[in-house]
């Protein structure tokens, strides 16, 4: 099989293609002929040693994955050969041929195509289990998602709207907003431009916001923080600024606020039965035509660097596919 290997850190340039011997199922496992992957930006950031899972080298980058399955192992009973499914895989997905365990597969309806389900899995599923699971968000609450335009960010925006909030999206230009409105947002904010808590406060009346998902953190995420409401919740998602921004502890206290850590990854290992019934959720929406994932851009496993290039300068507009 082909697959791209990371072998040594660096970036996308170091990637190579490179030959390797099929891989079998072994007991328990799930042998799945690959038909779409799906990059994130932790992928720019795990090939070069920087993000919290460090495989050993060497190893494939991407997280999620779609395809079908080609042989099952000694004691599976959920999947049979021919069958449609996806996972989220950490890492390892580049390549045509993926070896997952019984438990990490979810079985893709019909009615929701592999690519759909490829990049259903890391920012869907981070946005629904930010939102529901973390920030209990209701029906007619406001939320600011910070990063809106990316795959992360349009997630939130798409997830918010469809659990009956207000969204404004946040972002660095104005081609960006056009398309979180065209994701959703009931708000745009252009953050680039300054003032970011003063048009945060303005967009609610002076009452502040509910909820707060923020994906790039850095610069613009105290002043988030500080246009929240009372008991207000800012989700920690994640870091595509490049920085880790400090916050002062005071204002959690003054606004009886939460600051909430967003680590889907972790919570899938733990909570399995909530990420299945979120992908449950997922795979209606999609099916219902309600939720409609866009693709940014399709790339062959040699054009991985092109893919990574695309997040990493945050010209991706949605999902980045690699198709083996």
């Amino acid at each position: 099989m082909k697959a791209v290997i990371c072998k040594k850190l660096g970036g996308p340039e170091d990637l190579v293609i490179r030959e390797l011997e099929d891989p079998s199922a072994g007991t328990g496992e799930v042998l799945v002929r690959v038909k779409a992957a799906a990059l994130n930006y932790f992928d720019t950031l795990i090939i070069q040693g920087k993000y919290q899972f460090k495989p050993e080298l060497p190893f494939s980058p991407a997280g999620e994955m779609a395809g079908i399955v080609e042989a099952v192992g000694e004691g599976v009973s959920r999947f049979k050969v021919g069958d449609r499914v996806a996972a989220y895989a950490r890492w390892g997905a580049a390549r045509e041929l993926y070896v997952a365990h019984e438990d990490e597969l979810v079985l893709v309806p019909e009615t929701v195509s592999l690519k759909q389900a490829a990049g259903l899995f890391i920012t869907f599923g981070t946005a629904m289990h930010g939102l529901r699971s973390r920030a209990h968000l209701q029906p007619g609450e406001t939320v600011a998602v910070l990063g809106a335009s990316g795959g992360a960010g349009q997630a939130a925006v798409e997830v918010a709207k469809l659990m009956g909030a207000r969204v404004i999206a946040c972002a660095s230009s104005e081609d960006k907003l056009v398309h979180a409105r065209e994701c959703g947002a009931d708000e745009l904010v252009n953050y680039s431009e300054g003032e970011l808590k003063q048009k945060l406060k303005d967009l609610t009346g002076g009452k502040g916001l509910d909820v707060v998902y923020d994906v790039i953190g850095g610069d613009y995420s105290e002043d988030a923080l500080r246009a929240t409401g009372w008991r207000g919740r800012y989700l920690v998602v994640g870091f595509a600024s490049g920085t880790i921004q400090r916050i002062p502890a005071n204002l959690a206290l003054l606004k009886g606020c939460d600051i909430l850590g967003v680590f889907w990854g972790e919570a899938v290992r733990r909570e399995p039965e909530e990420h299945h019934k979120d992908c449950e959720q997922l795979f209606k929406w999609v099916a219902n035509e309600k939720l409609k994932p866009y693709i940014h851009a399709e790339y062959p496993l040699e054009e991985i660097a092109k893919g990574l290039e695309d997040i990493s300068s945050r010209r991706a507009k949605g999902k980045v596919l690699l198709i083996p």
